[in-house]
């Protein structure tokens, strides 16, 4: 594996949170340094007797504290989700709290999308995605930084590494759900689960208004178990209609 892994490196030149992303869609099979099918086999006895299937709409929230990735699929006949699982962070950049500008070596926060060109089965830490930091909000707060990804490895300069072994299983249903006409994975990423005591528990910080901000996105999705239409204006997040678009 390792000396095919080599192999697509000299080819591609794609380095994870460091180069350019190449939308390579064709040929996955060969492409990919492990066998998608072999993936799909080892994971498939996981939905047996649940109410979630392979290929159905996928939705990922990330907290900096615990360090967890929450992976969740649309329930079967239901536009709500189920948690397929909890995988831990093997690593992110910085502290609490969201990414300013490039270079600042802090991982995000706030809430973007994953669509199928941003998937790279090439990447230097094995297999990744990427997030789209900066969306429109962090944009029209003049926030910078480019290629932050949850990918494999456990070295992070702002990405979310998840261990090779991890992003194996994370990326192969991503995948799938794309191919079933999944257009944008959400991904919502917050510093812990959004409640008021823990957001108390931080004391005096810049933070707060933003992480109450935060907080009314993942308040929707406890609520519901629907991941929210996510807008944008005048500096905030907002939750509904009649705001400019977040992602377009």
């Amino acid at each position: 594996m390792k000396t095919l892994f080599v192999c697509f490196m000299a080819l591609t030149l794609l380095t994870g949170c460091q180069t350019a992303l190449e939308s390579i869609r064709a040929d996955l099979e060969e492409a990919w340094p492990f066998k998608r099918q072999e993936v799909i086999e080892r994971v498939e006895p996981e939905f047996k007797f649940r109410t979630i299937s392979l290929g159905s709409p996928v939705f990922i929230r990330i907290f900096k504290k615990p360090a967890v990735l929450e992976f969740w699929i649309q329930e079967d006949g239901s536009e709500r989700y189920a948690l397929y699982k909890k995988f831990p962070i093997c690593k992110y950049s910085g502290d609490l709290g969201p990414k300013l500008y490039e270079g600042d070596k802090q991982s995000p926060e706030g809430f973007y999308q994953v669509s199928s060109q941003s998937m790279n089965p090439n990447s230097q830490y094995y297999l990744s995605f990427n997030i789209g930091f900066p969306n429109k909000y962090d944009q029209s707060l003049g926030r910078t930084g480019s290629l932050i990804m949850v990918h494999g490895g456990c070295e992070s300069i702002g990405c979310y590494a998840m261990t090779d072994a991890v992003i194996e299983e994370i990326y192969t249903i991503v995948d799938l759900a794309h191919s079933n006409g999944q257009q944008a994975v959400p991904v919502h990423i917050f510093p812990f689960p959004m409640t008021k005591t823990n957001i108390m528990a931080q004391g005096t910080t810049p933070w707060r208004p933003f992480w109450q901000n935060l907080k009314t996105g993942y308040d929707y999705f406890e609520m519901t178990k629907r991941p929210p239409e996510v807008f944008f204006e005048n500096g905030r997040y907002l939750f509904g209609a009649n705001s400019k678009i977040l992602n377009d």
